[in-house]
């Protein structure tokens, strides 16, 4: 790591424009939580419910196949939604996309609250799912690089990992509360979804995104200098992909492996567990203890990672996952609800290690002229590839292999070291000042935002 006498007090509460950790919370943390609600109990309902409402004329298993194939589609539009909304929030600042991507993921969600099942409207039904899912995945797709970067871009040089981190706290606890939320219905109707009951957690989701769009409304406009300025590039994804090819291709890769794992544990172990026994309330209960691991464990491996090192933790991450998953297989099969949660509290552990410094990780590879574009391609576009298809792959392989586990735990290995060799092709930036990390090829003196 390189010293450098401009790096401020770890000791300091305020970053760089004066603001303070709370209002970063409230504008990165706690928007995407409310955006990320409405992502994942569409991810909690396809596991649990849209095999019958919407594919009912298929056995359970293959149901849930093809309600994870819908799932997946809203991750392929998120790549489209980090190239246009990064442009734009390259372009034209980070407060306006973010507001943007708030109002589109809140009404979409309402709007899948409404979708008739099959048994009403048939084939049109699943079509309409897609079409909405996709306009979610577009949302979260310029969400996800906006939220982060307002986080590192006010950190303090040695808390950028710790307020880049806000984010993944949000996602966390949007995962949580749509947990909690699908706990409460699914208790309340006796373990059954099928009725109008899934519907509930979409209807309240799109009205919480209104509490996050008053923290947006009061997000700080950002300043930009004309030297430099980040509107000087015509199309800043191209100039990412053109002049730190290697960031994006290793961005993807850390993106795929940690996006595979994640959404295996938000989705497809849900789907698993309820195969092997168990009813939606327990399975939900599990869900809500990996959230709230997660929540806590992200942002203390995040701020480890400003203390040690970004790559040395990712590695760290990594390798334990990878030897977990063979574990975590036998230890719910035929056992308790007790040891599910157990086994989910330790699956956010080891998710957090690599889930907390990835937003810094990634900013940091690239100059402010280009990074909300350079960031999101990389990232969205390994979400697609590893969150989108994880849990349909999961379960294609217990298809395959007669209910099977352990090729599920192979494939998860392998995201894991694609994740390994990844971190590894990246430099380490943690001990990079804000300004050393904002130099551009030309000498150009750094912006702020």
């Amino acid at each position: 790591m390189i010293d450098d006498p401009t790096l401020k007090s770890p000791s300091s509460e305020a970053g760089q424009k004066g603001v303070t950790p709370r209002q970063v919370f409230m504008i990165s943390g706690l928007g995407t939580a409310l955006e990320y609600y409405d992502f994942i109990v569409y991810g909690l309902a396809a596991g649990l419910v849209f095999n019958t409402v919407f594919f009912p004329n298929s056995s359970p298993l293959v149901g849930t196949l093809y309600a994870f194939a819908a799932f997946g589609t809203g991750f392929f539009a998120r790549p489209v939604g980090g190239i246009v909304i990064g442009h734009f929030g390259d372009k034209l600042g980070r407060r306006k996309v973010l507001i943007f991507t708030l109002i589109t993921m809140g009404v979409s969600t309402i709007l899948i609250g409404f979708v008739p099942s099959y048994g009403t409207i048939g084939v049109g039904a699943p079509i309409l799912l897609v079409v909405l899912r996709l306009v979610q995945g577009f949302a979260a797709g310029g969400e996800w690089g906006g939220a982060s970067l307002f986080g590192m871009e006010n950190a303090s040089d040695r808390r950028r990992g710790l307020w880049g981190s806000f984010t993944s706290m949000g996602i966390s606890i949007g995962a949580f509360v749509g947990g909690g939320v699908f706990a409460i219905v699914s208790w309340a109707a006796g373990g059954d979804l099928t009725g109008s009951a899934w519907r509930i957690p979409f209807w309240l989701g799109g009205l919480l995104v209104i509490v996050g769009l008053f923290a947006r409304l009061s997000m700080p406009e950002e300043e930009v200098l004309e030297s430099g300025d980040v509107a000087t590039e015509a199309i800043p994804a191209a100039t990412a992909i053109r002049t730190r090819p290697r960031a994006v291709l290793a961005g993807l890769g850390v993106s795929y492996g940690y996006n595979t794992i994640a959404y295996m544990g938000f989705t497809f172990f849900l789907s698993y567990l309820t195969g092997i026994g168990f009813d939606s309330t327990e399975v939900l209960v599990g869900q809500l203890v990996y959230s709230a691991i997660l929540v806590v464990s992200a942002p203390l491996f995040a701020m480890l990672s400003d203390r040690v090192g970004r790559r040395p933790v990712m590695v760290l991450g990594a390798i334990l996952m990878s030897a977990w998953l063979f574990i975590y297989f036998p230890t719910v099969d035929g056992s308790t609800i007790t040891y599910v949660a157990v086994a989910f509290a330790l699956t956010g552990i080891l998710t957090g290690i690599t889930q907390g410094p990835i937003p810094a990780f990634l900013g940091e590879q690239f100059p402010l002229r280009m990074r909300y574009s350079g960031m999101s391609i990389s990232y969205q576009v390994g979400a697609a590839l590893g969150g989108g298809t994880a849990s349909f792959i999961a379960t294609a392989l217990l298809v395959a292999y007669d209910d099977n586990p352990i090729p599920v735990a192979v494939y998860g290995a392998f995201a894991m070291l694609v994740l390994l060799v990844s971190t590894l092709a990246l430099p380490e930036t943690a001990g990079l000042s804000t300004a050393q990390i904002n130099q551009v090829e030309s000498d150009q003196p750094a912006v702020r935002v």
